[in-house]
Parts: C-alpha cells; sequence; structure tokens
C-alpha cells in the first residue's frame, strides 16, 4: 500500500518535513504545497535531505505554490517534479492513502 505524504510547513519553521522524509516507504510519495514548497529549494541546508528521499519516493511540489513565493522549476532540488492541482487530484487517486504533515 502507497501512501501520499502532504507536507505544508516549511522545514526551516518546523520538524514537520524531517520526519514525513524519514518514514517514506517505497512506491511512497511527497507533495510538498504552501510554505513548505521553500524546503524543495536547491543550495539550502535542507536540500541533501530532500535529494535523499527521491532515491526512496517521489516528491512533487505545487505550482501555483511555487510561484506564490517567486520560486520555479530551476530553483528546485534535482529530481523534484511539479504538479497542478489535476495532477494533485491524479497523486490522491494514484495511492491508497494520504497522511497530511501538519
Amino acid at each position: 500500500m502507497s501512501t501520499l505524504h502532504t507536507v505544508n510547513k516549511s522545514p526551516f519553521d518546523r520538524s514537520t518535513m524531517a520526519s514525513c522524509l524519514a518514514h517514506l516507504k517505497a512506491g511512497d510519495a511527497v507533495l510538498i504545497i504552501e510554505d513548505g514548497v521553500v524546503g524543495a529549494r536547491k543550495g539550502t541546508a535542507f536540500a541533501a535531505t530532500v535529494t535523499a528521499a527521491i532515491g526512496n519516493a517521489e516528491v512533487f511540489v505545487l505550482g501555483p505554490d511555487l510561484a506564490a513565493r517567486g520560486m520555479g522549476e530551476d530553483d528546485l532540488v534535482d529530481g523534484v517534479k511539479i504538479v497542478d492541482y489535476d495532477g494533485f487530484v491524479d497523486l490522491v487517486t494514484k495511492h491508497d492513502r494520504t497522511q497530511a504533515w501538519l
């Protein structure tokens, strides 16, 4: 059974993203939304943790939340994928369950 994990808090503000990434299993996916998208920015102290997670699971960011924070695809850690709202829905339906990390 696969899980879609959603994270909406910045890893520079709370430890929820680190906890989420530590609990990933093969076949899981992470969707980073809202202020959490800054955690997928390359060159930050958290970039290596996100890169390591990509080895175990797919990592996505919500495009509108990325744009709202003045970021684009070139700002992201290699391997992080951008989805729109339809892609968010697709991820929910693809996985057996969804876990929100608050």
